[in-house]
């Protein structure tokens, strides 16, 4: 298959799920980042733990587990993987969470769905359980930063 083709295309232009059941388990990792702007005093508030939903980072954590679990429920076309790890860790900013997650296992295809799905369910459950005090925050900058593993190596991303 050319560069130029797209694996989930069939020869007449129909959506399929790539066969890899040929491909040898092996070990894959990926990882994803993100970031929720908001104002000053709502990060000050996650901070300090002084939102009234909760603890905001430990719910967005366990929210972002179970997505990369569930990845395959919400891309038609990913394959369920059994996820080995998921680890996901915030920085807080003076105006943003950033939203760093990092999954592995050991598969016949890779984990960069799962991560990009993970960081951006933990976006969403800090604007969640926010927005009630911040209704203009931002989720951007979704972006896979690093994958490792199967027939195309190691990518890094370049820092901006």
């Amino acid at each position: 298959m050319s560069d130029a083709q797209f694996s989930h295309l069939d020869p007449l232009g129909r959506a399929r799920m790539v066969d890899v059941t040929p491909k040898d388990p092996t070990h894959r990792r990926a990882m994803a980042r993100c970031k929720v702007f908001m104002q000053a005093s709502t990060t000050a508030a996650i901070a300090n733990r002084e939102v009234k939903k909760g603890d905001v980072l430990a719910v967005a954590r366990v929210a972002g587990i179970q997505a990369a679990k569930r990845t395959s429920d919400m891309i038609p076309l990913c394959h369920p993987l059994l996820i080995g790890s998921v680890t996901i860790n915030f920085e807080i900013g003076d105006t943003f969470v950033a939203v760093e997650c990092h999954v592995d296992t050991i598969d016949r295809t890779g984990v960069e769905m799962e991560a990009l799905h993970a960081c951006s369910v933990a976006a969403l459950t800090i604007y969640d359980m926010c927005k009630s005090a911040d209704r203009e925050m931002v989720i951007g900058d979704l972006t896979l930063w690093e994958k490792s593993g199967g027939r195309q190596g190691t990518y890094r991303r370049a820092a901006l």
